[in-house]
């Protein structure tokens, strides 16, 4: 998924013994991120795991206590990946710009890692420690980002309290739109053209005009 997880055995040597740490570490998250895509988290045995990376089975406990352990980081591993892979694409000025960008992103991010979606899904149920941390990740840095915009004038009458339910409601819109227009036929392929103008349509207009003289939610 990396670079650093694709290096090359003799540049391996080369590291210090924490280069070396961080590198074998991430050669079991990016197995992990395989096995639990394409069998699920209830067969993500430690040794198809550490089979997918090519390491030992002692290695493993170099960097994990236990199974239980490496699953309830790998959800919260593979969603800080998105978010830094969505934060390289998203360039415009424009609040509203950067919002589409980001979802557009989020599409580009599941074709690179078809695994997230079974990853994410499976969470609540076999990882709920890192089904709620992955949750909490997204949500604060994501509110972060809508203060800015109304600090910015581009967003407002939103309360802090209403940005974290918008938040929900836009990361619910990933899961749903991806599910039903990317995974197709056991494969991902990218969104419709139709599901992105719909959204910047959404996000930009809102869905509803206001009725006239009706100010109760201003």
């Amino acid at each position: 998924m990396t670079q650093s997880s694709q290096a090359a055995p003799g540049k391996v040597t080369k590291l210090n013994r924490a280069e070396r740490n961080a590198w074998t570490k991430r050669r079991i998250f990016d197995a992990a991120t395989k096995v639990v895509g394409k069998v699920g988290y209830a067969e993500a045995s430690v040794a198809r795991i550490t089979e997918e990376a090519g390491v030992a089975q002692g290695t493993f406990y170099n960097h994990f206590e236990n199974r239980q352990e490496l699953l309830d980081q790998l959800l919260p591993k593979v969603g800080t990946d998105m978010v830094h892979f969505i934060r390289e694409r998203t360039g415009s000025a424009h609040a509203a710009t950067q919002e589409i960008e980001r979802f557009s992103a989020f599409f580009d991010f599941i074709r690179e890692v078809p695994e997230f979606l079974r990853i994410l899904n499976e969470a609540e149920y076999f990882a709920p420690i890192g089904y709620q941390k992955h949750l909490d990740n997204i949500a604060t840095a994501y509110v972060r980002i809508l203060r800015r915009a109304r600090q910015a004038g581009a967003i407002i009458d939103y309360s802090d309290e209403e940005f974290e339910a918008i938040v929900h409601i836009l990361m619910g819109a990933r899961g749903y739109l991806s599910r039903r227009y990317s995974y197709v036929g056991g494969s991902v392929t990218a969104a419709p053209g139709h599901v992105i103008s719909a959204y910047r349509k959404l996000v930009t207009r809102g869905l509803f005009t206001p009725e006239k003289g009706n100010n109760h939610d201003r």
